[in-house]
C-alpha cells in the first residue's frame, strides 16, 4: 500500500522520503514490509501522498484512474513524465467527479447526458456553430464581455449549465499543462490552469470542449506543427480550428471595421489588441484566424508568435501572485456548478457542514463566504 501511495503520487523514493522527513532507506524498508512506520509517520506519508490515512489500512489498493495522456502543453515544450503536481490535479479531477455523481444520487437525480457530438470529418465551422448554439452564446452577447475575465467566466458558466464540470488547477506548471479533459456521457470534466492568461484559459476550455464532443483522446497543445502521430495531430489541429472559430467566427472577423479598412499583410499591436478585445480572444488567436483568411502571411504570423511568447514569458517572470481569500480561491477552482451541488446537499441535510468543508477544501469558517458568492 505504501508503494502504491507513492507511485500514484508520482514521487520517487528519494523525494517522498525527503518530504516525509525520513531516510530513503527507511521508506524503502517500510515498502518492502521489513519494518513499519509509526502512526505519526503514517500520517506524514498520507499528507505527502495526499491520501486519507484510512486508505493505507485497506487489504489492497483501490482501483485508481487510468493515467491521463490527454492534456495541453505550451507550444514547443517537451513531453516527459508527469510531475506529482499534475498527477494530483488529474486524480483530484476524477475524485471530484465521483463526489459529484454521489451527490446527484443523494438528491435522487441524475446529471444530464451530454449528447452533443462532433466528427473529424465535419467542417470546423459547422462544429463551432453547433457549440455556440448548444451553449446559447450569441455574438451580440459576446461583444458585451469587456472586462479581462468576462469571456472566461461567461463561457465557463454556459458550459457548466450543460452539466460539464469545469475546474481550475493552481499548482501545476504552465510549461507542463494548460488543460485536460475527462470524457464521459455524464459529468465530463474540463480542467484549465490558473497560471495561464484568462484568454488562454478560454481557448483551452473550448479546445477541450471539442475533445469531449469527439470522445477522442490525445496529447493536446497549441502547436499545430509538433511531431506527433498523424491521427493525434489531426485531432489537435481540428480542436484548435474549432476553438478559434467559436471565439472568432470568420464572418464576424472579416466584417470587423479594422479588418475592413486594413491594407497589406502586416498588423500593428494596436490593431490586433483592439480586435482581440472585441472578440474576447488573444492576439495570437486573432492573428491565426487572419492567417487562415489569407489576410496575413505565415512569416508574419510566426514572427508575431515569437514576440507574443517572449512578451508572455517576461510578464510571467515579473508577475507575483498575491493573497487570494480562501473562499474566492475555492470557488474559482471548483466552479459554481460543483459548489452549488455541494451546498444543495447540505441544505437538504444529506451531508454535514464538515462534509461541505472537506468537499470544498476550505475551513468551516469560510463556507458562508462561499455561499454568498456561489448564487
Amino acid at each position: 500500500m505504501l508503494q502504491w501511495g507513492r507511485r500514484t503520487a508520482g514521487l520517487s523514493i528519494e523525494i517522498a522520503a525527503k518530504k516525509a522527513k525520513v531516510k530513503p532507506e527507511q521508506l524503502a524498508s517500510w515498502e518492502a514490509g521489513n519494518d513499519y512506520p509509526t502512526i505519526a509517520q503514517m500520517e506524514r506519508l498520507a499528507e505527502v501522498y495526499k491520501r486519507p490515512l484510512a486508505v493505507f489500512y485497506l487489504p489492497a489498493p483501490p482501483r485508481d484512474f487510468m493515467v491521463m495522456k490527454d492534456f495541453r502543453r505550451l507550444p514547443q515544450k517537451a513531453a516527459g513524465p508527469m510531475s506529482p503536481q499534475l498527477t494530483y490535479a488529474i486524480r483530484r479531477a476524477h475524485e471530484r467527479r465521483e463526489i459529484a455523481l454521489d451527490l446527484f444520487e443523494d438528491l435522487g437525480s441524475l446529471p444530464p447526458v451530454i449528447d452533443v457530438r462532433a466528427s473529424l470529418d465535419e467542417a470546423p465551422s459547422a462544429v463551432a456553430k453547433r457549440i455556440r448554439e448548444y451553449l446559447g452564446v450569441t455574438f451580440d452577447a459576446q461583444t458585451q464581455w469587456r472586462q479581462p475575465y468576462d469571456p472566461f467566466n461567461n463561457w465557463r458558466a454556459r458550459i457548466e449549465e450543460k452539466g460539464i464540470l469545469v475546474f481550475q488547477a493552481n499548482n501545476v506548471s504552465l510549461d507542463e499543462m494548460r488543460g485536460f479533459s475527462i470524457s464521459e456521457n455524464r459529468l465530463p470534466v474540463i480542467v484549465v490552469n490558473t497560471k495561464d492568461t484568462p484568454n488562454g484559459r478560454t481557448f483551452t476550455m473550448l479546445h477541450e470542449f471539442c475533445h469531449l464532443m469527439l470522445r477522442l483522446s490525445g496529447i493536446c497543445d497549441l502547436d499545430d506543427d509538433s511531431a506527433r502521430p498523424p491521427e493525434e495531430q489531426r485531432v489537435e489541429v481540428f480542436c484548435n480550428m474549432v476553438a478559434g472559430e467559436v471565439l472568432v467566427p470568420m464572418t464576424h472577423l472579416l466584417a470587423h471595421s479594422i479588418v475592413q479598412r486594413h491594407k497589406g499583410t502586416n498588423w500593428t499591436e494596436e490593431e490586433l489588441s483592439v480586435i482581440a478585445r472585441d472578440f474576447g480572444a488573444s492576439r495570437e488567436v486573432v492573428l491565426r484566424r487572419l492567417l487562415i483568411a489569407e489576410r496575413t502571411t505565415r512569416a508574419v504570423y510566426e514572427q508575431k508568435r515569437k514576440e507574443f511568447a517572449a512578451e508572455y514569458e517576461t510578464s510571467r517572470a515579473a508577475r507575483r501572485e498575491g493573497f487570494v481569500p480562501p473562499a474566492t480561491k475555492a470557488l474559482s477552482s471548483l466552479g459554481k456548478s460543483f459548489t452549488r451541488l455541494v451546498l444543495q446537499n447540505y441544505y437538504q441535510d444529506r451531508i454535514s457542514l464538515r462534509d461541505v468543508s472537506d468537499f470544498l477544501g476550505v475551513k468551516v469558517k469560510h463556507v458562508s463566504k462561499i455561499e454568498e458568492a456561489a448564487w
